[in-house]
């Protein structure tokens, strides 16, 4: 069996003034649960192919453009305060849309939820986000139902997390979803993190 073409495509959304640990998190989460990149393949995609300037000015070069990114199988939305201005940019949220009806798990951390939100692939569903955004995640979709003291919150094909370190915990969970819980505990030990699993 060949294990190196069953590995699942991770990609992580990145934009200019991203949280870094927003996206830097679930990377690790992902790497180290690679199964040493047998199982998993982990990429940045940005909307154009130039460095991303997340905040702190950390300078981050994608590997991919939306343009140009293998087809992904897994989706992470990172936030950050780059988010308000992403969720009003026509080409991300169109090309989320697109993407989402081909992938099998789309993750949001943090203020990512303000991006998805602006897509409608959020009506009906459970949500969280950061504690500082749930107005405004509310002010988007008022008849929503909003988990405000989750850590993170499964809906099947939707996995949205609370702020910034929530998304370390949602990718865990992601990975135990995918490979089982012993996969994600020993994720967690490698990276010597307390996963937070409520």
């Amino acid at each position: 069996m060949n294990q190196e073409s069953q590995a699942k495509n991770v990609a992580i959304l990145i934009y200019d003034r991203v949280e870094p640990l927003d996206f830097v998190g679930p990377f690790e989460v992902f790497i180290t649960g690679s199964n040493r990149g047998k199982d998993l393949n982990v990429y940045t995609v940005a909307e154009h192919n130039r460095p991303v300037i997340a905040l702190g000015q950390l300078s981050i070069n994608p590997s991919y453009t939306i343009a140009n990114c293998p087809q992904p199988d897994i989706l992470i939305i990172p936030g950050g305060w780059g988010a308000r201005t992403e969720m009003h940019n026509v080409v991300i949220t169109d090309w989320i849309k697109e993407a989402f009806h081909r992938v099998e798990i789309v993750l949001s951390v943090c203020t990512g939820a303000l991006i998805i939100a602006m897509t409608d692939l959020l009506d009906g569903l459970k949500l969280t986000t950061n504690r500082l955004a749930i107005n405004e995640l509310r002010a988007i979709l008022p008849s929503a139902e909003i988990l405000e003291e989750a850590r993170y919150v499964d809906n099947g094909k939707i996995v949205l997390s609370a702020g910034v370190s929530a998304g370390m915990d949602a990718s865990l969970y992601v990975i135990e979803r995918l490979f089982g819980e012993e996969r994600a505990l020993s994720t967690a030990r490698i990276m010597e993190y307390d996963w937070n699993r409520v």
